[in-house]
């Protein structure tokens, strides 16, 4: 009796561990390396090299500017009716863009995304890893975004920095 309550525990912990759900921890994003960083509750980190707005150097202040923001975000939505392949939508802008852009008087901008390709209007020699070419956006892959929205819950924290 005691054998198998035992054999049943240590089947249940096994089962318990080998199928929890691998989800994201926390995202981060580095501007200047042009990465992403998934850090997976498992301990395992994923990186995927990454297209930003066509001006990506420098913080983003205004509606318009081309910069991808810096600061800590995190994932609002997911949106699969998007202009591109599948979209996660970052929390921007948070309390310190807004008095940012208040205090310049002007609109801090928003729908800041980490989406896959254009739907429409794809151009290989411009929407690739090679070129900035979003308008504020973070751009992967279409194949690394089914990973990563499968990882992603909304609320996952996202670190955006240089």
């Amino acid at each position: 009796m005691k054998f198998n309550f035992f054999i049943t525990l240590l089947l249940l912990l096994y089962s318990s561990i080998t199928f929890a759900e691998i989800k994201t921890k926390f995202l981060l994003i580095n501007k200047s390396d042009r990465n992403l960083l998934i850090f997976l509750n498992n301990g395992i980190v994923k990186s995927f090299s990454i297209s930003l707005g066509f001006e990506p150097f420098g913080k983003k202040i205004k509606k318009g500017d081309g910069k991808t923001p810096e600061g800590l975000y995190f994932i609002e939505r997911k949106i699969q009716d998007s202009s591109f392949y599948l979209a996660l939508q970052i929390s921007y802008p948070n309390p310190w863009d807004i008095r940012r852009a208040l205090s310049l008087n002007t609109h801090p901008g928003g729908q800041i995304m980490i989406h896959g390709i254009p739907n429409s209007g794809y151009d290989k020699s411009y929407h690739n890893k090679n070129n900035d070419w979003t308008e504020g956006c973070v751009a992967i892959r279409n194949n690394e975004m089914d990973y990563l929205w499968k990882k992603v819950n909304i609320g996952t924290p996202v670190f955006i920095r240089k």
